[in-house]
């Protein structure tokens, strides 16, 4: 249980500057978390709207579950309240970050980044090498990296707001890439390493049949890292149903410092549903998404064969938590209705593989509160 506040500025005040916090303090470890941020507009318009130009410094200090990344929608909050499975491995984050983003007219953007982020365990969570003395070690990670990312959207739209934006997904694709090199000696960071990520996201119009958002990503990991730096690949114990994560994958369940994946939602639009009739004045849409990740470790990020790494995490039992893919790509499906109330989506998800993990759900029922444009 916690209790939090927080508040930013609007365009209203300066469309200049801009500043961002929010204070909570949980109960149940008694720590403070926080977030203040400062931001300038170089262009001296709304950092909100298209195009951005503006200068970024920010520190955060707060709990972050390894391998959950959500994305957030105001409507879908209550959702994410509630977790499935054993949820017992948190890491405390200390992150210092500054920013440079800077969006052109032809819908190409670059974001060049500094990030010092200090990480250690909670919970059942340890960084624990092979050859440590001590039973229950308490380290903490010390990075410091620089990143570069690039975006190219040709012709996107937004669904704009005061203090928000939305991209409206078009028939364009939409391209990433995003290189991070980590220094060592540099404010104390303990790894060397880079890391190359890009990805490519397009919308399939299938005219009677609806239309595909397909997404194809991949990643390569140079260097030798401890886990928490592996790519640890986005897995959701929620019931929200989330588009970028694997929805019935376990938080922390598997990691790569090499991996590609291929995501595919199709939306028939009503190609079955328009011929009951109860369905059709209902205007609901049937869904149906694939999800399939490959990936894999070099021996040289395996800490069962580089005793200085750390361990990977295990239960209570010792029995292993997390995992790499081998040979055999992660792999799940689901079938769902979507416009349920106009901006409701259920879906049945089916996990169809590792399913002699420790805690894992081969079938889930997963919901969706947004609007799609």
């Amino acid at each position: 249980m916690s209790v939090a506040r927080g508040g930013r500025t609007t365009p209203e005040l300066s469309k200049r500057y801009y500043a961002e916090t929010y204070a909570a303090y949980g109960f149940k470890d008694q720590r403070w978390k926080y977030f203040l941020s400062g931001t300038y507009s170089i262009n001296n318009k709304t950092i909100y709207q298209f195009p951005q130009n503006y200068v970024r410094a920010s520190f955060q200090r707060d709990t972050k579950i390894p391998g959950q990344e959500l994305q957030f929608v105001q409507e879908d909050n209550f959702l994410l309240s509630f977790k499935r499975g054993v949820n017992d491995k948190w890491l405390y984050n200390d992150t210092w970050r500054i920013d440079y983003v800077h969006e052109f007219e032809n819908h190409f953007s670059y974001n060049i980044g500094f990030k010092n982020w200090q990480q250690s365990p909670a919970g059942a969570l340890q960084f624990k090498r092979v050859d440590d003395n001590e039973t229950t070690p308490s380290h903490t990670l010390n990075t410091t990296e620089f990143s570069l990312e690039t975006r190219w959207a040709p012709n996107e739209q937004f669904y704009q707001g005061k203090i928000y934006r939305v991209p409206i997904v078009g028939r364009y694709p939409v391209y990433t890439l995003r290189f991070t090199a980590g220094i060592k000696g540099l404010l104390g960071s303990q790894y060397s390493y880079q890391n190359l990520t890009g990805s490519i996201s397009k919308r399939f119009l299938l005219s009677q049949l609806g239309y595909s958002n397909v997404t194809l990503q991949g990643g390569y990991i140079f260097g030798q890292v401890p886990f928490p730096l592996l790519t640890i690949h986005r897995a959701n114990q929620t019931y929200a149903y989330q588009l970028n994560s694997y929805n019935l994958m376990n938080f922390l369940e598997f990691v790569s410092d090499h991996y590609a994946s291929l995501a595919i939602d199709h939306s028939f639009n009503g190609f079955f549903f328009n011929k009951i009739p109860l369905f059709k004045k209902l205007k609901w849409r049937e869904a149906v998404s694939f999800k399939a990740l490959y990936g894999g470790l070099r021996s040289q990020n395996d800490p069962a064969q580089n005793p200085s790494l750390y361990e990977f995490p295990t239960n209570e039992l010792g029995v292993p938590t997390t995992y790499t893919l081998n040979k055999t790509p992660y792999i799940e499906a689901s079938a769902g209705v979507a416009n349920v109330f106009k901006f409701f989506r259920v879906d049945l998800v089916k996990r169809l593989n590792y399913l002699d993990h420790p805690n894992v759900s081969q079938w889930g029922i997963r919901a969706r509160a947004t609007f799609d444009f």
